[in-house]
């Protein structure tokens, strides 16, 4: 007897939308061989085959499937995965559990459940995006919004496992935590099968189609500033010495719209298609502010790096429950954030442990002439894609972090003077699967260290990163490197966790500590040697910066 086995339409609504997605296929019914051989192909190339296979062979239709139809498939089954492990956190955050857990153990769980509802949110919008496929932009660009999609699910599942990972919760803390872990590593090992399936079709579509492709930034260029080609000279020069112009003012003489940072965000439009500015004039503005989803195209202008300043001092070894996530003083989710001319700073100091200045999960967002002051984590880089050009970051410990796909050019990079003991380390990079697109990339950039460090820097090593993760990937090129960053330039994470997986690349490179005679010698380390080797990390190719930076106002350099 031959078992026929329907497939049932999703039967929930996504908690995002409040809408059902309904599959195009909820008419199938018996599997033909040819539907089982294109599914058990899709999946091979993936990191966790027998999941992705034992997930999808039932899932049975009559009509021939593509690469693409079986991606949708997998979506579909990895949202019922994550809508149940939605589901689980939000019953341990109702008040007869929630009260018998630690204050970080709760917080983490807040984080979480955001996250989650994010996660959801972006797969409804691939499914979306893969109907349009391949019809709606260019190839490469509609590859690396799918890839930063599940990029970004694949960051944020590991985002909740590191908040809920805390040595000092009680047992009833630990237990939720177990509980919401094995649904995440489930869900995140669906996410990372999507996202390897998402490669291969792309990277096969791209490679058929390379003699269509308009390979945009081959001209060479002279050393200027990239502008829009729509801006008048007057224009530009409005935005390189004055600003732009403000839809409202925050300033605490009274003289503005507002005199809180907090007021003027909390007035702004949600989901709006075009720029919206807040100017935050001189003053030190102790608040802790939050751009929250959806908060789109929102801008801060200040007045000057040195003028404009939003202090806080949140920090996780202050022991008021407060996560890396939580600790940041601004933290910016909506997508097409913009900064100019503004400090983020947290001044919790060498001895809060993890305290964020700056906070980004912004897609396609972009920092000038900003300020990152900080000490441990100054800036998490959290998620998607995003761009910093002529900002000074000051740290000590893993004071560049995070998973997003991030190009720092023209930025002053200083390590400062630590506790006792303690290393600085530039970057953590925090790439966990290999098929991310996910990276840091640190270009014309000057590397060195603060006054006090620099008298006393023997006593103090300072590295160019470490693995944070097991796929690490940092790029370093093109860099002025001072002899503050120790011959080895790399230092372990735990052993050899990661050595071998990791990708840290140096490339033309200049000054006293670019040397790299005696660098690591671990498997994952490298020279560059070719501007080929080294192309794929520019601006124009790692954040498809031609897409989107224009649109900016900020110079940026394209090429190498």
């Amino acid at each position: 007897m031959t078992l026929i086995i329907l497939f049932a339409p999703l039967l929930f609504a996504s908690l995002v939308h409040g809408t059902s997605e309904e599959s195009s296929f909820r008419s199938s019914s018996l599997s033909s061989s040819s539907a089982h051989s294109v599914i058990k192909s899709s999946c091979s190339i993936t990191l966790y085959p027998e999941l992705c296979y034992s997930t999808l062979y039932t899932t049975t239709i009559t009509q021939e499937l593509t690469k693409k139809d079986v991606i949708e498939l997998a979506v579909n089954k990895t949202k019922e995965t994550i809508q149940a492990n939605f589901h689980t956190i939000n019953n341990l955050l109702t008040p007869s559990t929630y009260s018998s857990l630690t204050k970080r153990a709760q917080t983490a769980l807040r984080d979480c459940l955001d996250m989650t509802a994010d996660t959801l949110e972006g797969l409804d919008i691939l499914i979306q995006q893969l109907r349009d496929y391949p019809n709606k932009k260019s190839l490469h660009q509609q590859a690396d919004d799918l890839k930063t999609i599940m990029s970004t699910a694949i960051t944020y599942r590991e985002t909740c496992l590191d908040d809920l990972t805390y040595d000092d919760d009680d047992d009833a803390s630990k237990q939720s935590s177990t509980l919401v872990m094995e649904g995440q590593d489930l869900g995140g090992k669906m996410c990372s099968n999507i996202l390897a399936m998402i490669k291969n079709m792309t990277d096969t579509d791209i490679a058929n189609n390379s003699n269509k492709v308009e390979h945009v930034g081959r001209r060479r260029l002279k050393d200027e500033v990239i502008w829009p080609k729509w801006l008048s000279v007057v224009d530009r020069k409005q935005l390189w010495f004055f600003g732009v112009t403000p839809n409202v003012i925050v300033a605490q003489n009274g003289k503005g719209n507002y005199t809180t940072i907090a007021a003027a965000v909390a007035a702004a439009p949600m989901n709006s298609t075009t720029k919206y500015v807040i100017k935050i004039t001189a003053g030190v503005y102790k608040e802790n502010i939050e751009i929250p989803k959806h908060m789109n195209n929102i801008m801060f202008v200040g007045d000057g790096r040195e003028n404009t300043i939003i202090t806080g001092n949140r920090n996780v070894s202050g022991g008021d429950g407060m996560t890396t996530t939580n600790s940041a003083t601004v933290a910016v989710m909506g997508e097409r954030f913009l900064a100019r001319d503004i400090t983020f700073q947290n001044t919790a100091g060498p001895s809060g442990g993890q305290a964020v200045a700056l906070r980004v999960n912004s897609d396609l967002s972009a920092f000038y002439k900003c300020g990152m002051d900080g000490y441990q984590d100054t800036l998490y880089v959290v998620s998607n894609r995003q761009f910093y050009v002529k900002c000074f970051i000051i740290g000590t410990v893993d004071f560049i972090f995070g998973n997003a796909a991030v190009v720092f050019q023209f930025c002053d990079i200083h390590a400062r003077k630590p506790n006792l003991g303690q290393r600085n380390m530039v970057t953590a990079q925090g790439r966990t699967d290999m098929n991310q697109n996910t990276g840091i990339v640190i270009q014309k950039c000057s590397i060195d260290a603060t006054a006090d460090l620099k008298e006393t820097k023997g006593g103090f090593p300072t590295y160019l990163g470490r693995p944070w993760k097991e796929f690490s990937r940092t790029v370093v090129m093109q860099s002025s490197i001072s002899d503050i960053i120790d011959s080895e330039g790399w230092f372990p994470w735990d052993k050899e966790f990661a050595l071998d997986t990791l990708y840290y690349r140096e490339y033309q490179n200049m000054g006293p500590g670019s040397d790299t005679s005696k660098r690591v010698k671990w498997k994952g380390w490298g020279v560059m040697k070719s501007d080929t080797e080294a192309r794929p990390f520019t601006v124009s190719n790692f954040i498809n910066g031609w897409t989107w930076l224009l649109s900016t106002g900020f110079p940026f350099w394209p090429i190498l």
